[in-house]
């Protein structure tokens, strides 16, 4: 008999202490830059896009709600990374883009990619089938709320 209300065995405690150690990993490297982890997705997204994006397409990809954004983007335009301005074709919209100040920074976080995948010990490869199984758990807990 298997006893499943041991700590160890469950798949949200695992989850919970690797996101945290991951997160202690980050924190001293993006301190480096002056960022938080959350300013750092932020940034991301706007690098991989290479344009604007509008707060309501950063919160769908982020999965955050626009009271965690908002202030979050506050402090990056505050560090002159980005700004913030309304729509010209839909004034309810607000476009979020990188400032020259934002856009240059890309190049000096290059290391940290690598840095976090050398403290994690494990194989590049390892690292994928790591990313894509948890991007999979998402996706499928996702659909499954929506429906």
């Amino acid at each position: 008999m298997t006893d499943d209300l041991v700590l160890r065995r469950q798949v949200c405690f695992a989850l919970y202490a690797a996101s945290r150690a991951l997160t202690d990993v980050y924190r001293p490297i993006l301190d480096e830059h002056g960022l938080t982890y959350p300013q750092y997705l932020v940034l991301l997204v706007l690098w991989e896009r290479g344009d604007a994006a509008t707060v309501s397409e950063l919160g769908n990809r982020l999965r955050l709600d626009s009271g965690t954004l908002s202030p979050l983007l506050k402090r990056l335009e505050s560090a002159g990374l980005l700004v913030r301005a309304r729509s010209a074709r839909d004034e309810r919209r607000v476009e979020v883009s990188l400032t020259e100040q934002g856009r240059a920074l890309r190049e000096r976080m290059d290391e940290v990619p690598r840095r976090v995948a050398r403290a994690t010990g494990l194989a590049e490869a390892e690292l994928v089938a790591l990313r894509d199984t948890l991007t999979r758990v998402t996706e499928t807990i996702h659909r499954q709320k929506e429906q």
